[in-house]
């Protein structure tokens, strides 16, 4: 067992983009003596880690899972008290449908210190790679984050609440439920509401979908658009901005 303290640190990865990462994210990476990471996070952010990190994936994706989130668990535990401090890394924001907090509930009842550093959300940077506001005076005034499966693998009912509004709804997970939101949407008389799909948001490799409730499933199929995608729904879709291109880094002259 290690002399070291046994700690987990949660830390969000932000959406994609390698430099979508805060500097406290980065520290604690360089601390760690194991980085347990997700399928979601940009694998170069691997290089931030001591060369005597041991790195663990434990990704999941839809039908795919490396480890059940028991075993992820327990894993904190063990290694924790093996090795001393436990990284975390998790895509997006660890406590936006990143069950953040139940691994910290877990390990807590084992004497392992806790910390958070919050990452950049998908359900934010994502639309704003694309030039789309998730609020914008005169077209939302709020907006909706739904999962688009549940627990039970289900729909979230939030869906419904929120085709109701006017804000703007963002929906994560919700690919393989599109049909099901297509026909809330209708079903509400917003056939002609602006949708976009973003894949692969603020990587090299993302590709998007611009269209409407009534017409977003044949792009879909056109586009060949799957996940790992977010599906944001509102008039601000339609207020999407020209960007030049994705900011990089500052001209030096």
């Amino acid at each position: 067992m290690s002399l070291k303290t046994p700690m987990l640190t949660i830390v969000g990865a932000g959406p994609g983009d390698e430099d979508l990462i805060t500097l406290k994210a980065i520290k604690a990476i360089e601390s760690a003596d194991v980085v347990l990471y997700d399928a979601l996070i940009n694998e170069i952010l691997l290089k931030y880690a001591s060369e005597n990190a041991e790195l663990i994936f434990v990704g999941k994706r839809k039908g795919c899972y490396a480890f059940q989130q028991e075993q992820i668990n327990e894993l904190i535990v063990s290694k924790a008290k093996e090795k001393g401090h436990v990284v975390r890394l998790k895509g997006g924001d660890p406590f936006i449908f990143g069950r953040g907090a139940e691994e910290i509930d877990y390990v807590r009842e084992f004497g392992v210190e806790t910390f958070v550093v919050p990452g950049i959300s998908s359900s934010m940077a994502v639309p704003a790679y694309q030039g789309i506001p998730v609020t914008k005076r005169g077209a939302a005034e709020s907006f909706w984050v739904i999962t688009g499966t549940t627990k039970k693998h289900q729909l979230s009912s939030d869906v419904a609440l929120a085709a109701k509004s006017s804000a703007t709804v963002v929906i994560l997970m919700g690919m393989g439920k599109l049909g099901e939101i297509v026909k809330v949407f209708s079903e509400e008389n917003k056939q002609d509401m602006s949708v976009a799909i973003i894949q692969n948001g603020t990587r090299d490799n993302e590709n998007v979908g611009i269209g409407t409730i009534g017409t977003i499933e044949q792009i879909v199929a056109e586009k060949q658009l799957a996940n790992p995608a977010i599906i944001v729904i509102g008039d601000v879709v339609k207020e999407r901005a020209v960007l030049s291109t994705v900011f990089k880094e500052v001209n030096k002259k």
